[in-house]
């Protein structure tokens, strides 16, 4: 198992990129041509009706099975409303202004209530920072992973408990039977994050969006997640948009990497040319920071003066 240090800096984020087989590669151009996109963002903009103000300035991406997209930037730079769009659960006010978002061929702006609701989970799944926002804390998780199963592929009780068994299990759950049978006050965040993926993937849908989804763990449950997202990513071809404000987790994750900053994309392409050779300001201040509190700074050595 890998692991990061909290704010890991960009040096070795760099080095890690280039020295480490495991890391994340660029995709082939041929890969790219023939593999059709499951999420197409193309220019998007996004306005608050309220305000009458244009808060997200077109960003763009393609993610097409395998591959792993970041989105970096600071806290209001417009990241989650952009991964709100793409799964249209846009705050009531707010509104995709301009540009598309297709999901499997299709623009979402077509799509009715039934269509959404039929496409969530099965085409594109989403996990948060917050794993116990998102689950009912009066029934346990192990049904609750079990009817989304139900409901969405329509077997039986008996069926669906078998199922979400395994999805715990894959997740890396010690007791997959214990955990099965508690209520979400009885499990350590790690552990219901674990779940919330497994619910996430529970009907094996080809995109996942990961939104600032390991901000809130300690530094060792970090690294075990981003392993198990590497994994499900290597093994059932999973794509994956991953939001964060961490450059190490993106580093270690992603094939292509967005910065964006109050709204707008200030630097795109892949990970390895934006880390090594940052081109616009603000970046170069992201890795800055990172290289001024980074845990490595105040362990290494320090030079003569």
């Amino acid at each position: 198992m890998r692991t990061l240090s909290q704010n890991t800096v960009p040096e070795s984020a760099r080095e890690s990129v280039a020295a480490d087989p495991s890391a994340p590669s660029e995709p082939s151009a041929t890969s790219a041509a023939t593999a059709p996109p499951v999420i197409a963002v193309r220019d998007v903009r996004i306005s608050d009706r309220v305000t009458d103000r244009e808060i997200v300035h077109g960003v763009g991406f393609e993610l097409t099975p395998g591959k792993s997209v970041g989105i970096v930037g600071e806290s209001g730079s417009g990241k989650t409303l952009t991964c709100r769009a793409v799964l249209g659960i846009l705050p009531p006010h707010f509104e995709v202004s301009g540009g598309s978002v297709e999901i499997d061929g299709t623009d979402i702006s077509t799509l009715t209530p039934r269509q959404w609701t039929d496409l969530r989970g099965t085409t594109v799944g989403a996990v948060f920072q917050d794993p116990a926002s998102y689950l009912n804390p009066s029934i346990r998780v192990g049904a609750q992973i079990a009817e989304v199963i139900r409901v969405k592929k329509g077997v039986k009780r008996r069926e669906a408990r078998r199922q979400s068994l395994e999805l715990l299990r894959a997740v890396r759950l010690r007791d997959p039977e214990l955990v099965h049978s508690q209520y979400t006050y009885e499990l350590s965040g790690g552990m219901l994050q674990r779940v919330l993926i497994a619910a996430a993937i529970a009907v094996e849908p080809r995109a996942l969006i990961a939104d600032e989804a390991t901000t809130a763990l300690d530094v060792t449950v970090q690294a075990e997640i981003l392993d198990l997202l590497a994994e499900l990513r290597e093994r059932t071809g999973l794509a994956l948009v991953v939001v964060s404000h961490d450059l190490a987790v993106v580093a270690q994750l992603c094939d292509e990497v967005l910065v964006m900053r109050q709204g707008e994309v200030v630097e795109q392409g892949p990970t390895r040319s934006v880390l090594h050779d940052p081109r616009h300001e603000y970046t170069r201040l992201l890795m800055a920071e990172h290289e001024s509190y980074g845990l490595d700074t105040f362990l290494a050595p320090k030079e003569a003066s």
